[in-house]
């Protein structure tokens, strides 16, 4: 797990990194990629879990398009955020989130932010997913910088646990400003965030003509509504 910038280290993730060198060196597939960034903090622990059992499905609704690489990004603590290398299996992704625990602190969003326009600018990147609960920035920076993603052809998918209204106004203008999508979601609702984590996935993959076809075939008013938010993006 690479540390960003000011982030402290984890034992654990490196120790499960440095047994991944012992394999095959990681290569570019060609396939879609996304970052999947998420909120780390203490109040996040349950949602944390749902996204370990349901971060499969991001895999699988891609296999008939090329498939996907996918990197890990998280916050918590006191100014801990880090990504992980890029994976292609959903093992790999699960075994990577499933070191992670999470710790009280406040939002890193702008260094998530940050983290995806480098890496954009070092190869393309089909979409952002950040998964979170509130926001406590400043929003014209994370306007800013979600404006900036855009401009990349990075669209960030907000998924938005809960009903924090400062947290919702702010995801809102992110997606806009991004090209992508805001999503509140309930945690209970597991085939519901389970379903759209999918659809995020074809469309890095496959971009919006696979996301249409995702929708057709999956079907249901949630699918087609991130369908519909997105609009006629190629």
């Amino acid at each position: 797990m690479t540390t960003l910038p000011t982030a402290r280290s984890c034992a654990e993730i490196d120790q499960f990194l440095e047994q991944l060198k012992t394999g095959a060196p990681q290569t570019s597939t060609g396939s879609g990629r996304l970052i999947f960034a998420l909120d780390a903090t203490a109040s996040r622990q349950p949602a944390w879990d749902h996204a370990c059992r349901l971060q499969g499905e991001m895999f699988e609704a891609t296999a008939g398009i090329g498939g996907l690489e996918i990197q890990l990004l998280y916050y918590r603590g006191f100014n801990e955020c880090k990504a992980s290398r890029w994976v292609t299996m959903a093992s790999e992704l699960h075994l990577l989130m499933r070191s992670v625990s999470c710790v009280g602190g406040h939002t890193q969003i702008a260094r998530v932010f940050d983290h995806a326009i480098r890496e954009s600018q070092a190869h393309k990147i089909g979409a952002l997913i950040f998964v979170g609960d509130a926001m406590e920035e400043k929003v014209d920076d994370l306007c800013r910088l979600a404006g900036e993603l855009g401009r990349l052809g990075v669209p960030v998918f907000m998924f938005h646990e809960g009903h924090e209204p400062t947290a919702a106004s702010a995801f809102k203008q992110i997606a806009a400003l991004s090209k992508g999508a805001y999503v509140p979601f309930d945690p209970a609702s597991a085939e519901r965030l389970k379903l759209l984590l999918g659809a995020v996935a074809v469309y890095a993959a496959g971009g919006h003509q696979a996301l249409e076809s995702y929708a057709a075939k999956q079907g249901g008013s949630d699918v087609l509504a991130l369908t519909a938010q997105l609009g006629g993006r190629p």
